[in-house]
């Protein structure tokens, strides 16, 4: 009976290890095109089956280093397809390790209760079993991961995660596998068969921790983002009203100077103080921050952030009707322009031609929509990540796009959409909202 227990080929746990590999694969952004991955996965499958084949029957003391090394095995494969941090395959090599083990548990398991009950069941019943429970598995991990939208959280998972996901995957494989050394010595079979079912069970218990691990640690991320962007809520919002203030001041200062030159022209008759005069008064509407737009909120960032951009000689260009944001919030407004500015700002002030520091922003009604169009000169090819947010060149890469993030969840808010794309060298981030009544206005 002991013999009915008999240990996983080698064969279908090489087998294990590789689709879930591919798994990952798919899941995640690959390095390579279809052909050069179709290729490399290929040639996965032949070296974990051969490697695993020929170390059948080394002595018991190996078997560990025999597994860790498949386990690297797997760990290359996945470095080699997918894109991403040595962290972060490592993370995702964790998780298809302990897929795998559970999956070639799970099948060999029912394998060997169909031999107990039925003998020597049909040959076609095995061949069905092995692609049916590793179909069944990969669906089901595969769906698990995609409901949880996994690829956006795992960009920030950092070793911390890594080294938890990696200890529950060894610590669950090692309470599993005692099978595999007990039934190496001789047990009656009623001990075999516990011992056996405790290895799927305890691969099973590996799996459920590892992923309650892991529901933690994008429940955390998520919080995380959230409270990111409400700060960029707030931070703009204060930024507002902070500028509301100044430009306040200013306006007043802006008409006090003008009836102080108007006095001053009647006092005196000289030439030059009148050429003067009449240069200070020039410099006076050059240096207007903004016209009016209709829209006493866009006025007051646009304005403020003309100011800032003028002190690094960057030339923004508007044209606006504000009055199609009438019905926004005022703290919306604040966050759709105040972050697209901020960001092209940013943008432009690195470049060394000054010539090319332009920004253009225009606001108008494009059939049934409010059409936002934010653009900016860039030197080079800026690469999308993901084709939304732009890779950065800032060390701190974790807390970069949260500024587009807080635009479009705002968008989204108005059933609005948002898109990015680099075109003829000019950056721009469009948005379209349908057109709303003024409800709530911009209290």
């Amino acid at each position: 009976m002991i013999e009915t227990y008999s240990d996983i080929p080698r064969l279908y746990t090489a087998l294990a290890e590789w689709l879930y590999c591919v798994l990952y694969i798919v899941l995640f952004p690959r390095r390579w095109g279809k052909a050069a991955t179709v290729l490399l996965c290929g040639a996965g499958l032949s070296v974990q089956a051969a490697f695993l084949i020929l170390t059948v029957n080394v002595p018991l003391y190996l078997w560990l280093p025999v597994m860790a090394a498949a386990v690297v095995l797997m760990y290359v494969l996945l470095a080699l397809c997918t894109e991403g941090t040595p962290v972060l395959t490592g993370y995702h090599c964790a998780k298809a390790f302990l897929v795998a083990e559970f999956a070639a548990a799970l099948e060999w398991q029912l394998d060997s209760l169909l031999v107990m009950c039925f003998g020597d069941f049909p040959a076609i019943l095995k061949i069905m079993l092995l692609p049916g429970v590793y179909g069944a598995v990969f669906y089901l991990v595969f769906w698990t991961e995609k409901k949880m939208q996994l690829y956006k959280y795992c960009r920030q998972i950092t070793g911390k995660e890594t080294l938890y996901a990696s200890s529950i995957a060894v610590l669950a494989f090692l309470f599993s596998n005692v099978s595999y050394i007990v039934l190496n010595a001789p047990v009656r079979a009623e001990e075999a068969a516990g011992i056996f079912y405790m290895r799927t069970l305890g691969d099973l218990c590996g799996l459920v921790a590892l992923y309650a691990f892991q529901t933690k640690v994008c429940e955390y991320i998520v919080e995380k983002e959230l409270a990111a962007v409400k700060s960029m809520y707030r931070k703009q919002y204060d930024q507002y009203r902070y500028y509301q203030n100044s430009m306040d001041m200013i306006h007043m200062k802006y008409h006090d100077l003008k009836h102080q030159i108007t006095g001053l022209r009647g006092e005196t008759d000289e030439e030059k103080r009148k050429e003067w005069l009449d240069r200070l008064e020039e410099e006076l509407d050059e240096n207007r921050l903004i016209e009016q737009t209709g829209n006493y909120v866009l006025d007051t960032m646009l304005a403020a952030k003309v100011f800032q951009a003028r002190k690094n000689q960057i030339r923004i260009t508007c044209v606006a009707d504000g009055k199609l944001l009438n019905f926004m919030h005022v703290t919306d407004i604040c966050t759709i322009f105040g972050n697209a500015l901020d960001n092209a700002i940013e943008s432009v002030v690195t470049l060394e031609d000054q010539t090319r520091r332009l920004i253009h922003v225009v606001l108008s009604r494009q059939k049934a929509f409010i059409l936002i169009n934010i653009s900016n000169y860039v030197e080079g090819d800026m690469e999308l990540k993901n084709g939304e947010i732009p890779k950065t060149s800032k060390q701190d890469t974790e807390n970069h796009g949260y500024g587009l993030k807080s635009i479009r969840q705002t968008v989204e808010k108005y059933q609005g959409s948002m898109s990015i794309q680099v075109k003829n060298r000019w950056f721009e981030l469009r948005i379209l909202i349908p057109q709303q009544d003024e409800g709530q206005g911009n209290s």
